[in-house]
């Protein structure tokens, strides 16, 4: 009964579910990096994102597409259909409210980067 519980607690000493964790809230941020700087429709979103980040942010199709979703309902992006390479697909395009939750974002990380290298110091000198 409690054998389950102990392997999820565990996981706390994975780099995988740390790195999973920080793959997921990054992706949203990159989607809407991404979308700043032009209209792309799903898969160049993904592969802009993996190009940007060498691969380790970039959203899976199962991931990407429920994101683009919310940020077309709360009204961050929008989409119309465009045919591209003969085939139709839809296009996203960052609107005010998105480039300004970019810029929110990218300030909170902003502070969490620099309070996680602090840390990252204040170990190493601990352990000097």
């Amino acid at each position: 009964m409690y054998e389950g519980i102990f392997d999820i607690m565990d996981q706390y000493l994975d780099k995988t579910y740390w790195n999973g964790l920080i793959k997921m809230s990054l992706s949203r941020l990159f989607i809407l990096r991404v979308l700043y700087e032009k209209p792309l429709h799903g898969y160049e979103i993904s592969k802009r994102i993996s190009s940007l980040t060498c691969g380790c942010c970039a959203p899976t199709v199962g991931a990407l597409y429920p994101v683009l979703h919310e940020f077309e309902k709360g009204g961050y992006v929008t989409s119309h259909t465009r045919t591209v390479g003969g085939r139709t697909r839809k296009v996203y395009t960052i609107t005010p409210k998105g480039k300004e939750a970019y810029k929110v974002g990218l300030e909170a990380w902003q502070e969490t980067a620099l309070a996680l290298l602090e840390a990252k110091k204040e170990l190493v000198e601990s352990r000097g």
